[in-house]
This record gives structure tokens, sequence and C-alpha cells, in this order.
């Protein structure tokens, strides 16, 4: 391969100039040398001078870049250490570090630590690459990837990794086949077996599922009995689409979906009473209780708005306790009390209904608030 250097700046022909060096030298080198000091500049140009590939240091501090068959202590360099053989100790590297096999201790990278396993806790200000186990952390500004990890994953983007034991936290996406633990994430979580719980900002993906599966969005599943979200697939849970009516005269066409505990509501329609805010909307979470084949008990809570597309607003949170009854497979009758808090700043919200338990003005803005009790009923075909 013909690399053409006078393309590239003084600062960048040695950061690609020394992996090449240093990987040659391991390729050459017969002998290893233990109990080394080593102290330069950038390979050669350091007291172990052209044998360093060779060396095991206790102590290596190098301005630029250093090269060295192994590590027993502590180890610097400015830009980037490449150690042939295994580390134990404590690395520094303001750009790179880069181990052929095992690292054991704590390694401290600007950029990027790579290494086949590790023992002990590894921070890239990048990316951790391991191509085998971790026993301990990887915390990283974008990347975390290794093959089996018995400890915790941190990355500011994605944490990739097989089997994972313990927990993993990632700002976008953890990848697993099997953790036993928890992944937390801030966009998406996938994984085959979770024996723990997924917590994502959007969506979880999982074969099964042995805890709770958390999404701000939608939950996939063959097998998962507690998810919590808006939309939950889950292939062996319980689907309905249903129509129901409440004390103020708002009907609803809804979408439940969950596994056999908990399931996510999301619902759209039409408010029979008023003139202006008369479009609805509504989201929540449920649960069953008490479930036998011909009855079962449904609580749930959810937020109501009805909309103008105006100016105003007007909010309802509900408690719901719902008796309801299957008297043929696939259909469910249900009805229950509700309990309720309203915030509005709308005349139409005031007026909404009048049998109030407890009210209030103005204690931000011009809104109203009142709590009261009501009721909903409805009927869900099941599938």
């Amino acid at each position: 391969m013909n690399i053409k250097m006078n393309n590239y700046p003084g600062y960048a022909k040695i950061i690609f100039a020394l992996p090449i060096l240093a990987m040659s030298f391991f390729a050459n080198a017969q002998k290893v040398h233990v109990g080394k000091v080593n102290v330069g500049l950038a390979y050669p140009i350091s007291t172990n001078g052209t044998h360093a590939a060779a060396d095991t240091n206790y102590f290596s501090l190098n301005l630029i870049a250093g090269v060295s068959a192994a590590e027993r202590g502590f180890s610097f360099a400015g830009i980037s250490s490449v150690v042939k053989n295994d580390v134990r100790g404590m690395m520094f590297a303001g750009f790179s570090n880069h181990v052929g096999k095992g690292a054991e201790g704590m390694m401290f990278a600007g950029f990027m630590n790579s290494y086949a396993e590790a023992k002990g806790m590894q921070f890239a200000g990048f990316s951790n690459i391991s191509k085998g186990k971790i026993a301990g952390a990887q915390f990283s500004g974008f990347l975390s990837k290794a093959t089996d990890i018995q400890g915790a994953q941190l990355a500011g983007f994605a944490n990739v990794a097989r089997d994972v034991t313990g927990p993993q936290f990632a700002g976008f996406s953890n990848v697993s086949r099997k953790i036993v633990g928890s992944q937390f994430s801030g966009f998406i979580n996938t994984a085959e077996d979770v024996k723990g719980s997924q917590f994502a900002g959007f969506i979880n993906v999982a074969r099964k599922v042995s805890g709770v599966q958390a999404a701000g969005f939608i939950n996939v599943a063959d097998s998962s009995d507690y998810p919590l979200g808006i939309i939950n697939i889950i292939r062996n849970g319980e689907k309905a689409i249903g129509i129901s009516i409440d004390e103020n005269e708002t009907g609803l066409l809804s979408f439940r979906s969950g596994g056999k505990v908990l399931y996510g509501i999301i619902a759209a329609g039409y408010n029979f009473h008023n003139k202006e805010e008369v479009y609805a909307f509504e989201a929540g979470l449920g649960a069953h209780f008490l479930n036998t084949s011909v009855f079962r008990m449904n609580a749930e809570i959810s937020t109501q708005t009805l909309e103008s597309f105006k100016q105003g607003e007007y909010f309802k949170s509900s408690v719901r306790l719902m008796p309801s009854l299957r008297p043929v497979p696939g259909l469910e009758l249900f009805g229950g009390p509700s309990f309720n808090y309203v915030t509005t700043n709308t005349s139409e919200g005031r007026a909404i209904t009048d049998k109030y338990i407890r009210t209030w003005e103005n204690r931000w803005g011009n809104n109203f608030e009142g709590i009261y009790i009501g009721f909903n009923a409805g009927i869900n075909l099941l599938f």
C-alpha cells in the first residue's frame, strides 16, 4: 500500500507513522526484557532504544508515543501508547491506548482505548473497544463495545455488547444479546433476553423481558408482562380497540396494548358538550387485577386534552377504577368511577362540569383548577 505522507502536516505524519513502526517492531522482537524504566520522546528515541518493543516496563514516560511488550505499573504518553502483550497498572494517553492482549487496572485516553480484554475501568473521550471480555466498567464519550461484560457500560451515544451482567447506560442506544441487569438509554434499547428492565426515552425492543419495559413511546417484545409505554406490541400480550364516553360527553376511539398485567392507552375523539374545544386526545397507562375468564378489574391513569387549535387549554388528569365483563371471548364491557383533576384557562373548560369537590383560581396566571368525581364507560374488542 502506497501512502503519500506529503499530503499531511507534520503532527499527522507522527500519528500515522508511530503505530506502523510499533507493529513492525512487534513482529521483529524475539526477546522480552523485564523490569525496565523507559523515558523518551517517541520510539526509538528513548532509554529503551530500538529494543523497546521487547521490553516489559514498570514505568513509562513518553512525550509523544511509546512502544513496549508489556507494562507492569505506570504508563504515560502525550499522544499514544502501544503495548504488544498485556498491561497491569495504569495507562494515560492524550489520544489513544492500544493493548494487544489483556489490560488489568485503569486506562485513560483522550480519544480511544482498544484492547483484547480487560479487568478494571476504562475511560475514553470517544470510544472503548474490546475484542473479548470485560470485568469492570467502560466509560466513553461516544461508544463502548465489548463481547462479554461483567460490570457496567456507559457511553454518551451507544453501548454494544453480546452478553452483559450489569447495567448499560447510553445517551442514545444500547445493543446486546443477553443482559442480566438493566438497560437505560435516551432513545432505544435492543436485546434478545433481558433478566431485568429496559428504560428508554423512545423505544425498547426485546425477545423476552422478565422485568419492566419502560419507554416514552413504544415497547416491542415476544414476552413482557410489565410494559410501561403508550404503545406496547407484545406477541403473547393483549391489544384492544374500544369506544368510550365520560361524564363530560367526550367520546373516544382508543387503542390499548400491553402484557398480562400492564398496558398503555392512546386515544382520540370528540367532545359533544363544547362548541370550541371539541377535539379530544388522551394517553395513559393501565393495569389488570383480579383477572378471570369473564371478569377483571382495570385501573388506569390518563391525561386528556380538549383542543380548538386556536387558543386556550384544557387538561384533565384522571385515575379510573373500572370493573369489566367479558361475556364472550374477544368482547369486553367496562365502566366505573374516576377521580379527576382539571386545569384550564377557557370559559368552556370551566363550565364543562359544575360538580367540583374543590376549586382554585389564579394560582398560576389566570388558570382555573378543580377536582371532581366522574365516570367512564365503554366497550373493547380484544385481540
